[in-house]
């Protein structure tokens, strides 16, 4: 198994979002060829500003692991993490990021900035972009379309 297949992993997490009406962005933290912990945004439905993918997938796998260290794990998600979830990443000590689609209004792994490899803090990340970028981006294009498209009025 390789990256494109974990990546359509944290897809079908997205899938899951969009249908619930979230912004469709999902997350897998997988270990030795296992999925640890699974996460789609879930804010609007929590009411939770810290319900994304990332984190909801980051709590599942430290519960699998009893544990907040994930080392040697990886996490996969169809976006690239916002500031927060760089922070969580490296605080949890994931080994690896892999990220869908680039986020240029606030992805902090490489396009603001790049928390998850910045020298000054005690962990960094090895981290590969663009795994299924298109299949990531197009989710969100559809997504942010359906918002902006007239609804019928019922009578």
């Amino acid at each position: 198994m390789d990256d494109r297949y974990w990546m359509t992993q944290a897809l079908a997490e997205a899938r899951c979002a969009g249908e619930l009406g979230e912004v469709p962005i999902g997350a897998v933290v997988v270990l030795g060829g296992e999925i640890l912990g699974r996460g789609h945004n879930r804010r609007e439905i929590d009411g939770d500003p810290l319900a994304h993918a990332e984190l909801l997938a980051l709590r599942e796998a430290a519960l699998r692991v009893r544990g907040w260290r994930l080392a040697g794990c990886s996490m996969y998600v169809t976006l690239e993490p916002c500031p927060m979830c760089a922070g969580a990443l490296v605080a949890s000590r994931i080994d690896r990021l892999v990220y869908g689609a680039a986020d240029p209004k606030a992805g902090f792994c490489g396009s603001l900035g790049n928390l998850v490899q910045d020298p000054r803090l005690n962990h960094r990340l090895e981290v590969s972009s663009g795994v299924l970028a298109e299949e990531s981006a197009a989710l969100l294009r559809g997504f942010f379309a359906s918002l902006r498209s007239p609804r019928p009025v019922s009578p």
